[in-house]
């Protein structure tokens, strides 16, 4: 039978996404697509007829499913389609997983009744906070002895247990069925795991105690839509009556849950386009499964096959030489002019002469700082900073993609939680000296002077922000915190200035700043006292309106910790505001606790979930872009330089934070089946293959190698790329 669905498949910047955007276009604005294309007599023919007819008739929902793989591809995914078709059209462009959540809350009344779930509204977890209920659910359970056999430590192993419900749930596996497909993969392996069937009682433990409190995650979510909701007849007639089209771009990095879906559209008549990148598989390892995808849907759609080389990029002159010389390094290969080195003893000399020649390059004007990308497999915070502050300092602006920072590595954020502790009673054991220092020298920035006056007099205090200058100094703030602060376990205090004999050595500026601190504490504690304060969230607004806002404009990332900082408080307490409604007994016993609970879990060093995105306009979208490998494949950019840092590291060819453990054992091609060394060799060659053609195909004009002999702890770098870097060292 002929299938008027099409899969379409090329390289990176091949067209594909161009290719689902003209389809879409087809299948809406014309009128004559439906009648000189298809076979009237097909049922499913007939009922891509109807795309275009149904929303002449003033629908509201469109009959089309768009999905991308990612959030920012969504966006982009989401505008094209806009612009290409006017606006006429609406389009709801969701990621996978995003589609599952809206269907999932949408369609929770059927759920409540073919689970028997507890009619409540449901609410979805962050990773920060599923980690630290499902810590304290099982604390428990998770001993010394099992611990020090398993060699991690809690929290590490919390997060990979809850991984595997994640990774199960998107291979389309039960939660049931964990233990039976973990028991086969591990027969092989030693003792430092835990029992399938322990694992398994935890996970289910889990589970059931969300449902019964109306909480999702990732997994719940996929898990129920997968096997609950996909499967009831109620929704799936809902279902096809909604959608008569399927578009989704970048199909390689879906879990394989989302097959179902696609599959169960195609059977009821609808149309489908897909586009699939072999090289650009970023996920898997993170719940992907493109080997599973392609077997089930390239069979029976329209294969495409874009094979036009991306244009002005590097990858046909260089993918496959520089392969041959990582698989035959003796082998008689030139490099073109196109790769160059930048080769040092040191990593620190490394990141100084990486910064230096992307500079000189810029004010060189050989290339624009936006035309200018630095991809390393992991960029440390000494790289990072390093980078910046030289950049920065020579006026070039720098961008981070998805900087993955814990939020109390911010000054502005570490303040802040000091203020919580001197605010609410019964925290006093979270403050010390150096804390409260720090917050005093951050605080005393929030307001500035008016210029400071004429020859340097200073005007009044807390009237304009001048975030280079603070009236508390580092040294004044250390002699505050060690004569004024007063430790409390209950009631930590802050004395006035006088308390301090030798106050007359902090000075005007000092002292007025530090007063006023003083006086908004002792308000907030007269209004907390009388509960005229509704939440923490309420009280770190106030400061952040009085010290840190005051009708400035505040750098970017600052900004933007402080908008990451609201919502993960915003979202700790819903959740813990849902707990308390629950008639058993909740984990947090008292407000007090829960923001102990709260300054504890951010200074672990929790990464917490990135603030809703805003898209930089103006000269901020002029700079030089910094991600890791994975960032920056994912954000499916292109530039005309690339600066490959840490070229001699072995990372480049191993998954790291990409791969959470037994993700290949989910796997529908292998599901079960165990890990052994040859299989972890041939997918790092097969991963170091894709990284090379997917970054070709995203550079346009030069790449360099960035590569020092010493990694940062000292040891000899001896990774993949090095046979690149000799070939070029032998040339010159």
């Amino acid at each position: 039978m002929f299938s008027h669905s099409i899969w379409i498949v090329g390289p990176s910047r091949s067209g594909k996404t161009t290719r689902l955007v003209k389809q879409f276009a087809s299948w809406m604005l014309d009128d004559n697509y439906q009648y000189e294309t298809f076979d009237k007599k097909n049922p499913r023919q007939q009922n891509s007829d109807r795309i275009a007819k149904s929303l002449h008739l003033n629908q509201t929902e469109p009959s089309v499913l768009v999905l991308a793989a990612n959030d920012d591809n969504r966006r982009e995914l989401a505008d094209k389609i806009v612009t290409t078709t006017a606006g006429k059209y609406p389009v709801r462009c969701k990621t996978p997983l995003g589609f599952f959540q809206d269907e999932i809350i949408l369609f929770w009344p059927l759920l409540i009744q073919s689970l028997n779930l507890k009619a409540q509204f449901p609410v979805r977890l962050r990773p920060e906070t599923e980690q630290e209920l499902a810590t304290k659910l099982w604390h428990p359970y998770l001993d010394e002895e099992i611990l020090r056999r398993v060699g991690v430590n809690e929290y590490r192993l919390v997060r990979r247990i809850l991984d595997l419900l994640q990774l199960a749930a998107y291979g389309g596996t039960p939660t049931e069925e964990i233990s039976s497909v973990l028991a086969t993969a591990l027969a092989e392996q030693d003792n430092t795991h835990l029992e399938p069937e322990f694992l398994a009682f935890l996970l289910l433990n889990w589970r059931n105690w969300c449902l019964e409190r109306g909480l999702l995650t990732y997994g719940i979510i996929t898990e129920l839509y997968s096997q609950h909701l996909l499967t009831n007849s109620d929704y799936q007639q809902r279902l096809r009556k909604r959608y008569q089209g399927v578009l989704a771009d970048d199909v390689q990095d879906y879990p394989a849950v989302v097959c179902h879906l696609f599959e169960f559209l195609l059977d009821g008549g609808a149309v489908g386009a897909f586009s699939y990148n072999p090289d650009g598989v970023v996920r898997l390892g993170l719940g992907a499964d493109p080997g599973y995808i392609e077997a089930k849907l390239a069979a029976r759609t329209q294969v495409e096959t874009l094979t036009a080389s991306p244009l002005n990029s590097l990858a046909d002159t260089l993918t496959e030489p520089m392969v041959e010389l990582l698989t035959e390094p003796m082998a008689l290969l030139s490099l073109p002019e196109a790769v160059q080195s930048i080769q040092t003893t040191s990593r620190a000399q490394l990141l100084r002469q990486t910064a230096e020649a992307i500079a000189q390059a810029i004010k060189a004007k050989q290339v624009e700082p936006e035309q200018v990308a630095v991809i390393a497999p992991g960029l440390d915070a000494i790289a990072r900073y390093t980078l910046i502050e030289i950049l920065t300092k020579q006026g070039i602006a720098v961008q981070s993609l998805n900087d993955q920072r814990p939020l109390i590595s911010f000054p502005i954020v570490r303040a802040l939680l000091t203020l919580l502790a001197l605010v609410y009673p019964g925290l006093g054991r979270l403050l010390d000296r150096d804390a409260v220092a720090e917050m005093l020298v951050v605080l005393s920035r929030g307001y500035g002077e008016r210029g400071r006056g004429r020859e340097g007099e200073s005007g009044r205090v807390g009237e304009t922000f001048s975030p280079s200058f603070s009236h508390i100094d580092p040294v004044r703030a250390g002699l505050i915190a060690d004569y004024c602060f007063q430790p409390h376990p209950d009631r930590p205090n802050l004395l006035p200035p006088t308390a301090f004999d030798r106050w007359d050595r902090l000075g005007y500026a000092a002292t007025t700043a530090y007063s006023e601190i003083l006086q908004w504490l002792e308000e907030q504690r007269s209004q907390q006292e009388l509960r005229l304060i509704p939440s923490p969230i309420s009280l770190l607004d106030r400061a952040i309106q009085r010290f840190l806002w005051n009708g400035s404009n505040l750098p970017y990332d600052q900004l933007a910790a402080l908008r990451e900082l609201l919502e993960t408080a915003q979202h700790y307490w819903e959740i813990d505001s849902r707990l308390r409604q629950i008639s058993s007994s909740p984990p947090i016993s008292s407000p007090q606790e829960a923001i102990a609970d709260f300054i504890q879990l951010l200074r672990r060093g929790t990464i917490t979930a990135n603030p809703y995105p805003i898209r930089p306009i103006g000269p901020a979208t002029k700079a030089v872009t910094f991600a890791t490998i994975f960032q920056y494949r994912s954000s499916r950019r292109s530039h005309r330089w690339h600066f490959w840092l840490d070229a001699g590291s072995p990372l480049w060819a191993k998954g790291g934070a990409a791969t959470l453990f037994g993700a290949p054992f989910f796997l529908q091609e292998r599901l079960g089946e165990p890990w052994t060394a040859e299989d972890e060799k041939m997918a790092e060659e097969q991963r170091l293959r894709r990284i090379l053609a997917d970054l070709l195909s995203r550079v346009s004009e030069r790449v360099y190698l960035c590569h020092s002999d010493l990694a940062m702890n000292g040891q000899e770098q001896l990774g993949p790329l090095l046979p690149l870097v000799h070939q070029i060292n032998l040339v010159e």
